[in-house]
């Protein structure tokens, strides 16, 4: 199917029939085109011919936009301006639904459309009825994106005029334009929607390494789990990768390619992280029930969530399975998300006395979990998705407990692991070592993930969080000083200004969000109250108009009901419990009415992962936080403050 059903210069739009043009719109069509859109076109295609006569350049009509999904009515290219078009036929008012949907196309044109990197970028919202009309341009941002202009049917004209008097660039050609590549960045739940309604993971990876990437290991785990079916081994591989590489995303593409329930390869994502597991499955249901509903319009809510329930499941409700049946599980393939936060043993030890009766027990989560992919007589592979310091909470054995478990009670496995496991961030280097010993390990660097894709305005942001909370200012601002451009980040004292610099850079539906470490206890002065557990699926799903959402700003979410999920613009909110003096961080935990020194190892480095998870949530930019704390409140004494604000200050970041 071509970028557009229909294209054409200007000059060949206006002297086509309306026959012909209409024609071609609904040979190009996918499905049933019925009288209403027929006649919403020829309405189009009439204003349009009213406002484009003298003007050179190109059209194309219902532009298909990869990563939404949906199609642009209209694309004018002339000169280096680009004129996204929306129409409401019939419209008499401007709605705000309406005017996010032109601002996000005009925003997926500039950043994922290579051709529209460098041009003007000015959409159009025309509401054919409406009363009155914006007489000029509203002035563009930064990136050259106008604020969508709004239009009744005869003002259109006068708009475009507008436009193209502030078009000063070099000149595009618009059938050029259209055959340029598309390379869309997708949040995690966009792409796991898109990989589930059955596209590929090469097809919504932003750009060549990225894409690259995630196929190259995509591709060497498939062949692991399909060594291990022939030659009826069992095989555990780790894939590792930085902070919004795509693990996760590998994980997803693997299961949605072996979700068939019949194959003997079927695969399930299985997560220890209930908010990412939660935020997915309703975000699947909602979006696989509206897909069928246009084909079965009374299709149930209950029927399609069943699936989703199938393909994405929590690995706690995998385990329970596991312990209450003897044989090995329906699932040859199991793809374990986040591995590292598997409990260890003195965790699932205690969980398994306490809440399940069983006074006998004895494994770590990991060792239990491979004993039940163990129980098959033929061959078993298991999936291992490995975040470097992400372990967040008490109990979370790190990703030496798997290797741990391997060497000691499944020798027989095959193991592959990522060439960067050894990494000092992982710390698995000892439980390697020891494993080398006694078991065949193979390296593979094709299970390392290395190219960012969370972020594409800037791929180093997880290198210059490293550097901020290893200490290492000097790196921190050599990697900042070129992120600013394409990846702004500000810090201020006041949390009203914080608010209003994210509200300021989002556009269009672009979501917005305050985020808290679970031990911010003393932020309620600035009404950020993190005992309040906010429900992560209503927080990332929900739109603007709903209180419960990430965009009203008024509830934050913590570290563990963010981790893995994703926000456009951020806000984090920094309290007392990490602070920054005497050239290192100082650990602390709220008690009473004091704040009290941490002082074991591991409690030190969960709370340092929390801000690293808070830091890397944002795609496009964030703002952090620092009080300036209050003398008279001896839980919130400026000294507890002040150095992390300095230290953040030093190393570039600017000051609101």
């Amino acid at each position: 199917m071509p970028n557009a059903y229909y294209s054409a210069s200007i000059s060949s739009f206006l002297a086509a029939s309306l026959d012909a043009i209409l024609g071609e719109l609904t040979k190009n069509s996918s499905g049933d085109i019925g009288q209403a859109q027929v006649e919403a076109w020829r309405e189009e295609i009439e204003v349009l011919r009213l406002s484009l006569g003298s003007i050179e350049g190109t059209i194309h009509l219902e532009y298909v936009v990869p990563r939404i999904g949906s199609r642009i009515d209209a694309a004018i290219i002339s000169g280096s301006a680009v004129f996204v078009i929306e129409f409401k036929v019939g419209a008499t008012e401007y709605y705000r639904s309406d005017v996010n949907q032109a601002w996000d196309y005009a925003l997926d044109l500039k950043n994922f459309h290579s051709a529209s990197h460098h041009l003007r970028i000015i959409p159009i919202l025309v509401a054919t009825k409406a009363a009155s009309s914006d007489t000029v341009l509203g002035a563009p941002h930064a990136d050259e994106v106008f604020p969508p202009a709004l239009s009744n049917a005869t003002s259109l004209r006068g708009l475009i005029q507008a436009g193209l008097a502030a078009n000063n660039g070099p000149a595009i050609g618009g059938m050029e334009w259209a055959q340029a590549p598309y390379r869309p960045t997708p949040t995690i739940i966009e792409a796991a929607q898109a990989l589930f309604a059955g596209h590929s993971v090469e097809a919504i990876a932003s750009h060549e390494a990225g894409s690259r990437d995630l196929a190259t290991t995509t591709g060497r785990v498939e062949s692991v789990i399909d060594l291990a079916r022939a030659e009826g081994r069992k095989a555990i591989v780790f894939v590792t990768g930085v902070p919004g590489a795509g693990k996760t995303l590998v994980g997803l593409n693997i299961a949605t390619k072996r979700r068939d329930l019949t194959s003997l390869t079927h695969a399930v994502f299985l997560s220890g992280n209930g908010p990412l597991v939660a935020v997915l499955r309703e975000a699947l249901t909602q979006d696989g029930l509206d897909s069928r509903r246009k084909i079965e319009p009374k299709a149930r809510k209950g029927d399609v969530a069943q699936e989703v329930k199938a393909f994405i499941q929590n690995v706690h409700h995998f385990r329970d399975e596991g312990l209450v049946q003897e044989g090995a599980p329906s699932d040859h393939v199991v793809i374990f998300d986040e591995a590292q936060r598997a409990w260890d043993r003195d965790m699932t030890t205690d969980f398994m006395r306490r809440k399940k009766g069983r006074l006998d027990f004895d494994q770590s989560e990991p060792q239990f979990l491979l004993s039940c992919m163990d129980r098959h007589s033929d061959w078993a592979a298991v999936v291992c998705l490995v975040g470097g310091g992400q372990e967040i909470n008490r109990g979370e054995a790190g990703i030496a407990a798997w290797l741990e478990a391997v060497r000691d009670m499944f020798p027989g496995w095959r193991v592959y692991i990522s060439s960067e496991l050894v990494d000092s961030e992982y710390a698995a280097g000892h439980a390697i070592e020891t494993l080398n010993a006694t078991i065949d390990v193979t390296r593979d660097p094709d299970l390392h993930l290395a190219v960012s894709v969370r972020s594409f305005r800037a791929e180093n942001v997880s290198r210059f969080v490293k550097a901020v909370l290893d200490c290492d200012g000097a790196t921190a601002a050599r990697v900042l000083g070129p992120m600013l451009d394409r990846y702004p980040i500000a810090i201020t004292r006041d949390f009203e200004a914080a608010k209003r610099w994210v509200r300021r850079q989002a556009r269009g539906s672009e979501r917005v969000g305050i985020m808290a470490s679970s031990g911010a206890q003393r932020l309620k002065p600035h009404a950020i109250d993190i005992r309040f557990n906010v429900n992560p699926v209503h927080w990332f799903l929900k739109g603007a108009d709903d209180t419960r959402s990430s965009y009203y700003l008024e509830d934050a979410a913590t570290e563990f009901q963010v981790q893995g999920l994703e926000l456009d613009w951020a806000c984090v909110a920094w309290d007392a419990d990490l602070r920054f003096a005497e050239r290192g961080w100082k650990y602390r935990s709220f008690r009473g009415n004091r704040w009290e020194q941490v002082k074991k190892k591991d409690r030190r480095q969960y709370l340092l992962n929390a801000y690293r998870v808070l830091l890397t949530r944002a795609r496009q930019g964030m703002v952090l936080f620092v009080p300036k704390g209050d003398s008279s409140d001896p839980t919130r004494d400026p000294a507890f403050y002040d150095g992390t604000f300095e230290y953040l200050a030093e190393i570039g970041v600017p000051v609101l």
